[in-house]
């Protein structure tokens, strides 16, 4: 098997979430996420371990790059401000290395409805964030609710990328819905995290590519790269990027087992290039 290290190929995961999966998803809470706001407080302190972490997996796959992302299921008691205080975190963790971490995505809520406008601004012209997270399983909101339509506009007019998470076997997140949204924007590229999640899935993900050609797809959660080589081919390789879905320690442990699989494929160089960095480089506007 081909290994990531010895390839000679950029590599930029799209999909590092920073914060806990066991928050999110349910089980015991960590305090990983915690720490990158209490780097004072231990030493080595939760946000080092963290970092150490995450920068062990990359390193150990070949990973050159990652594009962070708050965990969607962060507590906000407080609302706004709760939702403020992650993308100030998220934007300081791209701060810490930037070389390793050259872009970083923030979050609004739909249910806050217009009070996050303002948030959109200060994302782009205050924290300097590439995008904006959706993961409307853990938003209380359909994707195609009027709120996402409105900021996605919004985005669009400031150049904020629409990232959106879309496991369509979540009536939330279904994959007609993630056309709803490309379609209301369709000059503006939108990423789409998660839409290989299952067969039927990544078969749909043919049709809606042709409803909606402004959308990219990540390699995240598939279990086998040869569909997704079979849509490089139908629709071009510059809409795949390559993404992982890894979250903060203990959860994220590896990178995708689809890494090999992408440099065997037979995808010329070019398109394994395009799919593994150039792509991601190109929506996320890194150098």
């Amino acid at each position: 098997m081909t290994s990531p290290k010895a390839s000679g190929f950029p590599i930029l995961d799209v999909h590092h979430h920073v914060g806990s999966a066991f928050l999110a998803l349910g089980g015991e809470i960590d305090s990983a996420k915690d720490g990158i706001a209490k780097s004072a407080a231990a030493k080595p302190s939760p946000a080092d371990l963290e970092l150490e972490s995450r920068l062990a997996i990359m390193d150990g796959a070949g990973v050159d790059q990652a594009v962070v992302i708050p965990g969607h299921g962060y507590l906000r008691p407080r609302g706004l401000p709760d939702t403020m205080a992650e993308n100030d975190l998220i934007a300081r963790y791209r701060d810490r290395l930037p070389a390793r971490f050259p872009a970083a995505l923030g979050i609004v809520e739909p249910t806050y409805g217009e009070a996050c406008f303002a948030e959109l601004e200060r994302c782009k012209h205050e924290l300097g964030l590439a995008g904006i997270s959706f993961h409307t399983r853990f938003q209380g909101v359909s994707l195609d609710s009027r709120f996402i339509l409105a900021y996605v506009a919004k985005m669009a007019e400031l150049g904020l990328l629409p990232v959106i998470h879309a496991m369509n076997e979540t009536p939330e997140e279904a994959l007609w819905k993630l056309a709803v949204v490309a379609r209301s924007i369709p000059d503006t590229p939108i990423l789409a995290l998660d839409a290989f999640g299952s067969y039927e899935a990544t078969r749909e993900c043919f049709f809606i590519a042709e409803v909606a050609p402004n959308l990219h797809f990540d390699t995240s959660l598939s279990y086998n790269f040869d569909f997704i080589e079979d849509f490089a081919r139908r629709f071009g390789a510059e809409r795949v990027v390559f993404g992982t879905d890894l979250y903060s320690h203990p959860v994220g442990r590896r990178i995708s087992h689809l890494l090999p699989q992408i440099l065997e494929s037979k995808l010329s160089d070019e398109q394994k290039r395009a799919i593994l960095a150039g792509n991601a480089r190109r929506l996320f506007g890194v150098a």
